[in-house]
């Protein structure tokens, strides 16, 4: 499903910071900046899987968790990668495991809409990020950052069973 919605269903609300959406106690939060470092789209998988281990969700013990696993840092890189390509690159990347809900938002100052291209030709080079991410996710969006200019790109994914 591909949505432009400001908060995906399950959300309560904003954060503080107005874009992103409130967190439970009990949720596990993980934050990356990325604003001027090289190498960001393998320092950003390295980050989440790092984060799947510490949580669990690697090493995986079937083939399920392990697509799972994998589906998230593809996910992950599509984001990044988005963000460098259309968006003068990414400023951060954030995950949050929360109730067996996986969220990355990736934030970046660009004024663009990510979207997947229509239709989707796979044949052809280029074009085919936002529609792994669709492919991949229960949910995705875009949220506009309230101060200047900017956007957060976010998608959820279900933690395996």
């Amino acid at each position: 499903m591909s949505t432009t919605r400001q908060d995906s269903p399950g959300d309560r609300g904003p954060g503080p910071d107005g874009v992103r959406p409130a967190v439970s106690p009990g949720a596990q939060v993980r934050s990356l900046d990325l604003q001027g470092a090289s190498g960001i789209v393998p320092m950003a998988r390295d980050f989440t899987r790092q984060a799947l281990y510490d949580w669990g969700w690697l090493p995986a013990a079937g083939a399920d968790r392990r697509a799972a696993a994998e589906d998230v840092l593809l996910v992950v890189s599509e984001l990044v990668t988005n963000a460098c390509l259309h968006a003068e690159g990414p400023e951060s990347l954030r995950i949050v495991c929360e109730n067996k809900i996986l969220r990355l938002e990736v934030t970046d100052r660009g004024p663009g809409r990510p979207e997947p291209r229509t239709p989707h030709r796979a044949g052809r080079p280029g074009g085919h990020g936002m529609f792994i991410v669709q492919r991949l996710s229960m949910d995705w969006g875009v949220v506009r950052l309230q101060e200047g200019a900017g956007k957060t790109v976010w998608a959820e994914l279900s933690a395996p069973a």
